[in-house]
């Protein structure tokens, strides 16, 4: 079988077109859908205190919730109860804990939207309504000290938009939205 052979001009060319093609789309990589949670129910003693039995059966349920999401990233601050909160799902999927640091979410958020397939970010009750806002979503009223369960889901849309759904990862607890 002899193969046609093609002109450079015309390889550079169609290489050319398939790249003009392909780098638009990538440009404008995001995830499917943006979870983001508080950690679970921590102790009350000690500087970085760890999960109560309690908030370790919030980081199961919400592995059970996510574990079919086809999420592609995990994203946590470094301390132990979003650490441990992060665990079960990661440990399910076989990913990687990712850290970021909460005092400049603007790094966080551009890590994620370079992303594809679903991300979840673990955080605190004083940092995911900032974060919510910085991915385009509604966070609703602040999270109370004592509310662990609520679960947003950011879903991107067309022309930027971003749409927001208010999940609960069992046992409910505090003042949701």
């Amino acid at each position: 079988m002899h193969l046609p052979s093609i002109q450079p001009a015309r390889l550079l060319r169609n290489l050319f077109l398939a790249f003009a093609v392909l780098v638009p789309g990538m440009a404008v990589a995001e995830p499917s859908a943006i979870y983001l949670v508080r950690h679970g129910e921590k102790a009350s003693i000690g500087k970085d205190p760890e999960l109560t039995p309690q908030g370790r059966l919030r980081a199961q349920n919400i592995a059970t919730i996510l574990h079919r999401t086809g999420t592609q990233a995990i994203f946590s601050t470094p301390t132990a109860r979003t650490l441990q909160t992060a665990q079960p799902l990661a440990q399910q999927l076989g990913l990687t804990v990712e850290r970021y640091d909460p005092a400049t979410p603007k790094a966080l958020i551009e890590k994620v939207k370079a992303l594809h397939g679903a991300v979840l970010v673990i955080g605190h009750s004083n940092t995911l309504p900032e974060l919510v806002r910085l991915f385009g979503g509604e966070p609703g009223a602040d999270i109370a000290d004592n509310e662990y369960d609520r679960l947003y889901q950011l879903l991107p849309a067309p022309g930027g938009a971003v749409r927001t759904v208010v999940l609960t990862s069992l046992p409910p607890t505090g003042n949701a939205p």
